[in-house]
């Protein structure tokens, strides 16, 4: 979002932007920029990969350096060619690669509430992991956008229906759908969330019940570029960090921690089975039962 601010100051003036720094964790904007800068691109983008051994005052040995080797045999080589060697290296077997902060996240208008339009809730609700709701509006008949969302842990439906109602957009709300889980009733015979949605906020929902295979190709198919219009079918608000974090955008925005929706994987790095692991997904899950 800094970044989105700082580009928009820039134009007036037609500026340049400087920003150096290191990859931390290889997640989001940052290693987008740095790959999209390694290429020809239409933005005047160019990026460059400064290696600590390249220091020879403080390293005159470079990458033989004695200190240099001693750390490359101290850490992993992803860990140590991202710290040292300015290489980003991301998490492996990401669920939705298709998508990248600089395409699909933002600030401008195509991101933002409108008042004049209706929005729509995708819901996944939570206790120990994260209750998300991820507020969602048309843009056209192939594009949509997540403006807002409600990414807590710790808290029942009641209680975040009471964090929606603060939101500018819940007068707007005209429907949604939640997890067909969640549209059943619990063993102790409390109203499943569900049926608190309706009782305590009147608004209408379907309980989705989708198969895990069927959401993944949704939602990666609304990440894709329209090949006629250059423009990807979702857009979501730079504000969604719980979305984003799970899809490898940034760290997850209540431990702080990289929290990626992943497949499993083996010790070699090969992706085992046909379904996903099934942990840091709430808004994942919650944005397919409103796309599907």
């Amino acid at each position: 979002e800094t970044f989105l601010r700082l580009r928009g100051r820039l134009a007036e003036k037609r500026g340049w932007l400087l920003m150096s720094g290191t990859f931390e964790s290889s997640l989001g904007w940052y290693v987008d920029l740095y790959q999209l800068g390694q290429t020809e691109n239409d933005q005047d983008l160019k990026s460059f990969s400064l290696p600590t051994w390249t220091n020879l005052v403080i390293f005159p040995g470079g990458k033989s350096d004695p200190e240099i080797k001693a750390l490359e045999a101290q850490f992993s080589a992803e860990w140590f060619m991202e710290r040292f060697g300015g290489v980003p290296c991301p998490p492996k077997g990401l669920v939705l690669k298709e998508f990248r902060t600089n395409i699909h996240t933002g600030i401008d208008k195509r991101f933002q509430f409108d008042p004049l339009e209706p929005v729509f809730l995708g819901i996944d609700p939570g206790m120990a992991h994260a209750y998300a709701v991820l507020a969602i509006q048309k843009r056209d008949e192939e594009t949509a956008a997540v403006i807002d969302e409600i990414y807590e842990t710790g808290h029942i439906s009641e209680d975040i229906i009471t964090l929606c109602r603060k939101r500018p957009w819940w007068n707007k709300i005209a429907g949604g759908a939640i997890d067909y889980h969640g549209g059943r009733q619990h063993h102790d015979r409390h109203d499943c969330p569900m049926e608190v949605w309706i009782k305590k906020a009147g608004i209408p929902l379907r309980a989705r019940q989708l198969r895990i295979q069927d959401g993944i190709e949704r939602t990666k198919t609304s990440l894709k570029i329209n090949p006629i219009t250059n423009k990807p079918g979702l857009y979501i608000n730079a504000k969604c960090r719980g979305l984003i974090s799970e899809l490898g955008g940034c760290p997850n925005p209540i431990t702080g921690a990289t929290a990626v929706y992943k497949w499993r994987m083996d010790s070699n790095n090969n992706i085992i089975g046909e379904v996903p692991d099934d942990k840091h997904n709430d808004a994942c899950k919650a944005l397919a039962y409103e796309l599907v």
